[in-house]
């Protein structure tokens, strides 16, 4: 049995079965990658609800594993050598799950560093723009009077949307034939960009066929469909 005593974050969010990767997170863009990305490994894993909503990102046990107070942050009691490692940051999390098990990632160097490099493309432009749409189309950022900051991420956050669909063109994933983590780390924003966010009339959503089809098809697979909604909200 693992001991799991080292991480505080343990304490307040005790494990039931320690020998599995703890997943703490919450079901939003950057945390279902990490279980979308366990359900498509088959890895065991235990998943703990951190309610954002309440700050619990924000409390000491918390912020032991992840200073940077954001889910999603992992503990695996089989870590490197033998040894337990805690994780945070998404992409990470995607890429350690990758190397760990030899699966989302291709085998060939190019195509490894090719697939990472659209990962770290949506850690630095998908990711910071869409949460700002959503801030100020959505959220207390709509009351601002100034729309200036409005359009420009939409229209930034449709510039990276044509970047995806020219990469989409005449593939079916992000690597070609080859479903991987790029995929995972992109399906959750896209998806809440025009879903939760209610910004697809916004950022003209629809004049994009390839990434649509691509959405389409990334949400269809069924590890998709259940790691959206892990964990389950109490």
């Amino acid at each position: 049995m693992a001991d799991l005593s080292a991480f505080p974050i343990a304490s307040r969010w005790p494990a039931k079965h320690p020998d599995q990767i703890q997943l703490y997170s919450a079901t939003t863009p950057n945390g279902v990658k990490i279980s979308i990305a366990l359900e498509e490994i088959g890895l065991p894993y235990e998943p703990h609800l951190i309610n954002i909503g309440k700050n619990e990102s924000w409390t000491p046990e918390f912020l032991s594993l992840n200073p940077n107070g954001k889910i999603p942050a992992i503990i695996d009691a089989d870590g490197p050598d033998g040894a337990p490692i805690g994780l945070f940051e998404s992409g990470a999390i995607l890429l350690y799950l990758a190397e760990k098990t030899g699966l989302l990632m291709p085998v060939d160097a190019a195509r490894r560093y090719e697939t990472i490099q659209w990962v770290f493309f949506q850690m630095a432009a998908i990711g910071p723009m869409f949460g700002q749409v959503g801030f100020f189309h959505k959220f207390a950022g709509r009351e601002i009077a100034d729309k200036r900051p409005l359009e420009r991420y939409r229209d930034e956050s449709r510039r990276l949307l044509g970047v995806l669909d020219v990469r989409l063109k005449g593939r079916k994933w992000i690597m070609d034939n080859d479903y991987t983590i790029a995929d995972i780390s992109l399906l959750g924003w896209v998806r809440n960009l025009i879903g939760f966010y209610e910004a697809r009339d916004l950022v003209g959503f629809d004049d994009f066929a390839n990434l649509a089809a691509w959405l389409e098809r990334g949400l269809a697979r069924p590890a998709v469909q259940k790691g959206l909604t892990i964990p389950a909200r109490g």
